[in-house]
C-alpha cells in the first residue's frame, strides 16, 4: 500500500502532466525516494494511480537503470564504464572500489552500507573516469581519492 507520504507526492506530480502515465518515471522515482527500491508490491499499488498495467509500470521500471527493483545499500556507487572512462582508468578505479568494498558489481556491503553498479554514461566525460555516489557526482577519480571520498558516506 503507498503510504500518504507517497500519495501525496505522486498526486503533486500528476499535477504537472496531462496525462497520468507521463509521470510514471517522476513515480518511481518517488517510491524510490522514501523506500529505498521499488517494490513489485509498489507496482501493484501504483499501477492503478497512473492508470497503467502492472507490466506497463514494469517495463519502465525495468528499462531505466536507475530505479532499483530490488533492495540496495544506503548509498549506490554509479561507476561510468563508457570508452572515456575506461581509457582514462575504469578498470583500476573498479579493482580499487571493489578491494575497499569487499563487493563486485551488482553487489551490496553486508553491513548494507554501499552497492556498486555499473552504468554506461555519465555525461562527464572530460572528467573521467567518473562515479555517482548517491546525488553526488565526482570527476577525475583515481584509487588515491577514493578513501576520502566514500569516508563522506555513513
Amino acid at each position: 500500500m503507498l503510504s500518504r507520504q507517497e500519495r501525496q507526492a505522486i498526486q503533486e506530480e500528476l499535477g504537472h502532466y496531462e496525462h497520468k502515465r507521463a509521470a510514471c518515471i517522476e513515480a518511481l522515482k518517488i517510491v524510490q525516494r522514501l523506500r529505498g527500491w521499488v517494490s513489485d508490491e509498489a507496482l501493484r499499488d501504483l499501477a492503478p494511480v497512473l492508470d497503467m498495467s502492472v507490466d506497463e509500470l514494469d517495463d519502465v521500471a525495468t528499462f531505466y537503470n536507475l530505479i532499483f527493483r530490488k533492495p540496495v545499500g544506503r548509498h549506490v556507487i554509479l561507476v561510468c564504464d563508457s570508452i572515456s572512462c575506461w581509457v582514462m582508468g575504469y578498470p583500476k578505479l573498479l579493482d580499487g572500489l571493489s578491494e575497499r568494498l569487499g563487493i563486485n558489481l551488482g553487489e551490496t556491503t553486508p553491513e548494507g552500507r554501499f552497492t556498486l553498479l555499473p552504468n554506461v554514461c555519465m555525461g562527464d566525460c572530460d572528467h573521467a573516469p567518473v562515479i555517482m555516489i548517491d546525488d553526488d557526482t565526482y570527476g577525475s577519480v583515481d584509487v588515491a581519492k577514493l578513501d576520502g571520498i566514500l569516508a563522506k558516506y555513513t
